[in-house]
């Protein structure tokens, strides 16, 4: 037999979405009741007709009329999986990456049989314990004693399994103190390590973690990674999900990569799957341009047509520039409407995904805005020299209409690019290569006394 625990076979989810058409107000319940008691007098009053006359009524003695029927939204099939198929074996250790809405945690709630495939099916050899969100499965009236005891027992464990685990639970949690209080009254980073030492002093076959380390402090945190280090040295499999890369790196055996709902890759070499992820745009390829030929993000105030990272030429980076190299980020649009709240720009994050600076054409006063026309217009902006780290640095493009819509988000459906420094952060011989921290900016020192 073999030895995978997890097989997920052509995996599929099917959402339908509704869409109202812009300008169109929502249909109300009172709408419908309303329409509801007119088309009740209609067929009272073909009845009368019909008593009178002898002809048939019609078919349909509740229609709703063709302006509430306009209103109603448009229905759409989103997919948040598709095609999904991989094999995980006993004792990895396996990291889920992607993009919000890749599908992470759709995945998730149905390896955790929270919530059933549209297509597909999962089979599973073990019991799982799921901590999918902050406290899921706790009642915020109760006690955390009284919590301890109902989640334990939504997750399968026996009144005698949690007693005999009860004291490691609470100072692994660190609560004691607060036992017998609601935890209505907790922190989230209270209920958050409350609920992970529930979830993960199980003993499961199967741990599934969806950012956990998203809330709580760094010590809590390195208490986290170590219990999910332990229970894969004693056989069990792990997934986790989380945008805390250097976690993942760190934690995992295996690395999973989702993007807009399908497989991209499944390796165990989990530094190439990050830095594949990291480093690749919206087409799945790692570059320092994009040109919008699918096109995309067709707003009718801005389109954008074109987004790299160039040199002084305005050529696209082909190679690793050094840290003290002039660079710049370039955006060409097509402006199709002049609004005072139109603004476009760029987010830098670093290998980990940290979001390292925003910048937006508007930054400036705003008699040093770029001026704005119909056409297409072209952007650029000098990223500063030695202030970046080493490494590989992932740009988003961002168009939006200043606090009222967003046309091209980062970290939802914005286009990415990349480039990657090495060498020339600084002039001081202790300094040559990479620098703790996520940035490395030469800033001048003096002495003033």
């Amino acid at each position: 037999m073999s030895d995978w625990i997890i097989k997920a076979e052509n995996l599929g989810k099917k959402y339908r979405l509704q869409h109202q058409a812009q300008g169109q107000r929502y249909t109300a319940l009172r709408d419908v009741i309303a329409e509801k008691t007119k088309g009740l007098f209609q067929k009272l009053k073909l009845g009368k007709q019909k008593t009178e006359t002898g002809h048939a009524e019609g078919p349909n003695p509740f229609p709703l009329s063709k302006s509430l029927l306009s209103t109603l939204p448009a229905t759409e099939d989103f997919w948040a999986l598709k095609d999904v198929s991989f094999e995980i074996k006993q004792g990895e250790v396996v990291g889920i990456i992607g993009r919000n809405g890749a599908g992470k945690s759709t995945l998730l709630k149905i390896l955790s049989r929270i919530t059933e495939p549209t297509e597909g099916r999962v089979t599973l050899r073990g019991r799982v314990a799921s901590l999918l969100e902050v406290g899921t499965g706790f009642h915020p009236e109760l006690t955390g004693r009284e919590n301890i005891f109902l989640n334990g027992a939504i997750l399968g464990m026996t009144r005698a399994e949690i007693r005999r685990k009860f004291d490691e639970i609470v100072a692994f949690a660190e609560v004691d103190k607060f036992l017998d209080t609601p935890v209505k009254r907790y922190s989230s980073g209270m209920y958050v390590r409350l609920a992970f030492a529930v979830a993960a002093h199980l003993e499961p076959e199967i741990l599934v973690v969806d950012e956990v380390l998203a809330v709580g402090d760094s010590q809590f945190q390195k208490k986290c990674l170590g219990k999910m280090q332990d229970v894969a040295r004693g056989g069990r499999t792990v997934l986790f999900v989380s945008h805390n890369m250097n976690a993942v790196e760190d934690l995992c055996s295996a690395a999973l990569s989702l993007e807009a709902g399908r497989l991209r890759e499944r390796n165990e070499d989990v530094r190439s799957v990050i830095m594949r992820y990291l480093g690749s745009g919206m087409d799945g390829t790692a570059s320092s341009e994009w040109s919008n030929t699918q096109n995309r993000y067709n707003h009718p105030v801005m389109r954008p047509e074109y987004f790299a990272i160039v040199d002084a030429h305005g050529e696209p980076l082909k190679t690793p520039v050094r840290g003290d190299q002039q660079i710049y980020a370039l955006i060409r649009a097509d402006v199709r409407s002049i609004d005072p709240a139109l603004n476009a720009g760029i987010v830098i994050y670093n290998q980990q995904s940290d979001e390292l600076a925003w910048s937006f054409t508007t930054d400036a006063p705003e008699s040093e805005w770029p001026k704005l026309e119909v056409g297409i217009l072209e952007f650029r902006c000098a990223l500063p020299k030695r202030f970046f780290n080493e490494g590989i640095h992932r740009v988003d493009l961002h168009m939006s209409l200043h606090c009222r819509e967003w046309f091209v988000r980062p970290g939802h459906n914005a286009p990415s690019v990349q480039f990657e420094i090495q060498g020339g952060l600084s002039d001081s011989p202790l300094w040559t290569f990479a620098r703790p921290g996520m940035l490395a900016p030469e800033w001048k020192w003096e002495r003033t006394h």
